[in-house]
């Protein structure tokens, strides 16, 4: 499903979308999702090993998941090879999905929002409540819109 291969330290654990993510999150929120005296691999291998989730996808039409840190994938019953490049929409049931897509249009307006609860469902068919979400949109150095990503450390199973 995927080409761009999993994080590890042979691909300096992706850094250079990783750093996207961080220094976005930073940009539109002021604050640090990882250390940030960290070196950009250091800090992609600590994002990709948070535990909390993180995930990001392209700013396509139908956006394609893009990353998913092992929180991320643990979470939604699927590694990274399986998690990337899915269509975004399938981590929400079929009747929420109307309502995330309102969510996506709303960060891709104001940057940022904080504080989203939502259903999401795995790969497995099991329903969870993400709570305290911060949704943010991922930007490039120039200020490009790359997509969006989410991240949430709060969730209970429904």
């Amino acid at each position: 499903m995927n080409a761009v291969p999993e994080p590890d330290a042979h691909n300096h654990w992706l850094a250079d979308p990783a750093v996207r993510i961080i220094a976005s999150y930073r940009h539109w929120t002021g604050r640090h999702l990882v250390d940030p005296a960290l070196d950009p691999a250091s800090a992609a291998r600590v994002l990709y090993r948070a535990p909390f989730v993180v995930l990001a996808h392209d700013a396509a039409a139908d956006p394609l998941f893009t990353y998913a840190n092992l929180t991320a994938q643990d979470l939604f019953e699927r590694p990274w090879r399986e998690i990337t490049g899915l269509p975004s929409r399938y981590s929400a049931e079929p009747l929420a999905r109307e309502e995330r897509a309102r969510l996506l249009d709303q960060v891709a307006r104001q940057g940022y929002t904080d504080n989203y609860s939502g259903v999401r469902v795995t790969a497995g068919g099991r329903r969870f409540l993400v709570r305290r979400a911060t949704v943010w949109n991922v930007i490039d150095a120039d200020g490009a819109l790359c997509g969006q990503a989410a991240s949430f450390a709060d969730w209970e199973w429904l």
